[in-house]
């Protein structure tokens, strides 16, 4: 039993039962037994790769795109370019040295890292050690306001979800428990809150569903209904309400139980990109997608940026650089499962990516 199992069972013990979201946020973030506050996750030695360990093509596209939304907000000569969740700082790197094409929109950026891990900071110094004025912030809050740019790459899926399950007589909490001796899942009593009530669908007896707290995506859209800017979401999951249950614990590239060593595995839930639009719609933001990432990274022209690294590559370098556009945007790789979403200030229009 890990120590952060011992303190959920604790907590349990002492409150009852706590909703999946609590059991979500203590094991990723506890201040000291957290997977994301213990651990640099990624990579072959971690529990899990991203689209920027994959290949430099994926952050340089997400620079150039940053690019040409500044220029669509009117080329401000200061722009906050904030990511959520920067991992090791590769997609950050890769954006920054793609963005140098564009000198102007280089000289006009002030990077912001939302990161709480200690170990990932200081992973994420390595890559951009070169780079001037990186600040790191605990959350979205703490990051200025202004023109801003948003990138989300795989950061949705590991924001705790609350669960719900429909019954005879309505919707009702789903929650984690003891029973057995084991933590599992059981049902509360209580009626679904009122303040989840008018995003729950029609559905069968038995039905799950997960519904996520506004969190920083409504922070995001909040602001970029008010300032120029836009938000940049990458993520897997789906386009219509989540009505099954998603979690997912990921150890040593492989998925585990939930419930098992709380604390050592990663905690995900896929992304409704329907829920995300009309929560961001309703605080006035404008949506564009979603859409597949393969179809996306091939508009921002991923396919020719392969053709030209291949140019100088040797043959196996060539075959590495094959294998890695097809990971990043075949149908049966990322390219279908993972999503693309951008949310925007309404007056900007369409916006890069998404004008087709």
């Amino acid at each position: 039993m890990t120590p952060l199992e011992q303190e959920i069972r604790q907590i349990i013990e002492t409150e009852g039962p706590i909703t999946v979201s609590r059991y979500m946020q203590l094991c990723l973030a506890h201040p000291k037994y957290g997977y994301y506050v213990t651990r640099d996750p990624l990579g072959q030695k971690g529990d899990f790769i991203t689209a920027p360990e994959v290949s430099q093509m994926f952050g340089e596209l997400i620079g150039a795109w940053a690019a040409a939304v500044w220029q669509r907000m009117g080329s401000p000569l200061k722009v906050q370019l904030v990511e959520l969740g920067p991992g090791r700082g590769t997609l950050m790197a890769d954006a920054l040295r793609a963005s140098r094409a564009l000198p102007e929109f280089r000289a006009a950026l002030a990077v912001h890292l939302v990161e709480i891990s200690p170990s990932l900071r200081q992973a994420q110094k390595r890559p951009l050690a070169g780079e001037t004025g990186v600040q790191w912030h605990d959350s979205i809050e703490d990051t200025p306001t202004g023109p801003t740019i948003f990138i989300a790459n795989e950061f949705i899926d590991a924001l705790p979800v609350h669960q719900f399950v429909k019954d005879f007589d309505g919707w009702h909490m789903r929650v984690v428990g003891i029973a057995g001796g084991k933590l599992d899942f059981v049902v509360a009593p209580e009626p679904m809150p009122k303040d989840f009530a008018n995003d729950a669908p029609a559905a069968s007896n038995g039905t799950i569903l997960e519904l996520r707290d506004k969190g920083p995506t409504a922070v995001v859209a909040q602001r970029l209904a008010r300032e120029r800017g836009a938000a940049l979401i990458v993520d897997y999951g789906h386009t219509g309400v989540t009505l099954r249950d998603t979690l997912q614990a990921v150890r040593n590239h492989r998925y585990a139980d939930p419930f098992g060593d709380p604390g050592e595995a990663d905690l995900t839930t896929q992304v409704s990109f329907g829920e995300l639009a009309v929560r961001a719609k309703r605080e006035g933001a404008a949506v564009h997608g979603p859409i597949a990432q393969g179809e996306f990274l091939r508009r921002l022209g991923i396919e020719a940026r392969a053709a030209r690294l291949k140019e100088s590559a040797t043959p196996p370098q060539a075959a590495d650089i094959d294998a890695a556009l097809a990971r990043l945007t075949a149908p049966d790789q990322m390219g279908e499962l993972f999503k693309v979403l951008a949310i925007a200030d309404p007056k900007l229009g369409p916006l890069p990516g998404f004008d087709r």
